[in-house]
């Protein structure tokens, strides 16, 4: 009896706390009074209003979409970092899985936390010591309109340095594993790319992005994959960011069916484009 006893405490002291949305909300809210007194310290303006009218949403998302979008902030980071002649980090990256666990967006908040007090000691900026505030009645989808929040308002910290270039660097990602889930399932690719549309603008590569998300969606239906409903993203007049975000959400998206075919390999960080437009991207 003693030893199932003792077995037993062993094996609660061994498992992992269950964090709740509650508690990476309360994260997600340090890191935007973090972002706000970034602003502030540099003088920009910040369309707080316009950014949230921009960026909510009200469908049903799952952990991976919010995880995703930690994964770009990450990388606004790293532009905010070589606007100041700091090295970049690449962007910490998951294996494939069909559920992702929510506790694993707290995970990332760390990280930007992290990055975020590394920048201001790097700066030699002085900051205050801003309170955690609890939560109560928080949801998933709270957590990534915070964190959306967050993106854009990088977007600003950055001084419009958000460009194509970023968004083809992530479709590549996509390419390649699109090109991966072909050849583990031993489908030939006999697809030749449509000429070039010279008048290609963001909105137009939004639109094509709905339609690879809309093919994905076919694939979950078909494997009984939990599907996303992503209309509401689309706002009219998207910007480079939002068609980024979209981005964002083909690559979470394709986790799930490179997780239910067995695929494990992490798609690789983005290589870095400097002169791509949306013309190649939409093409793309």
């Amino acid at each position: 009896m003693r030893q199932i006893f003792l077995l037993t405490l062993l094996t609660l002291s061994l498992s992992a706390k269950t964090i709740t949305p509650n508690e990476v909300y309360s994260q997600v809210m340090l890191i935007s009074d973090e972002i706000h007194f970034l602003l502030k310290h540099y003088g920009v303006k910040h369309d707080h209003e316009g950014i949230i009218t921009r960026t909510t949403v009200l469908t049903k998302l799952k952990p991976r979409n919010v995880w995703q979008i930690t994964y770009e902030i990450m990388v606004k980071i790293n532009i905010f970092r070589e606007g100041y002649n700091l090295p970049t980090i690449e962007p910490v990256n998951m294996t494939p899985v069909l559920q992702l666990n929510p506790d694993l967006v707290y995970e990332q908040t760390q990280r930007i936390l992290t990055e975020l007090q590394i920048f201001k000691v790097r700066n030699n900026i002085k900051s205050p010591q801003f309170k955690i505030e609890k939560f109560k009645g928080k949801t998933p989808l709270d957590v990534y309109n915070g964190l959306t929040h967050i993106s854009f308002s990088f977007d600003e910290l950055n001084g419009g340095r958000f460009s194509p270039s970023y968004v083809f660097g992530e479709q590549m990602r996509v390419y390649g594993d699109i090109t991966l889930i072909l050849q583990h399932l031993k489908i030939e690719d006999k697809t030749i790319p449509k000429g070039k549309n010279r008048d290609a603008r963001p909105e137009d590569v939004f639109d094509e992005s709905m339609k690879v998300l809309e093919k994905i969606k076919q694939l979950q239906i078909g494997a009984g994959i939990d599907f996303i409903n992503f209309r509401e993203f689309k706002k009219g007049s998207e910007s480079v960011g939002e068609v980024y975000t979209i981005t964002q959400m083909i690559l979470a998206e394709l986790q799930t069916i490179k997780a239910y075919i067995g695929i494990e390999m992490i798609t690789p960080a983005a290589t870095k484009y400097n002169t791509k437009t949306s013309v190649e991207v939409k093409q793309l």
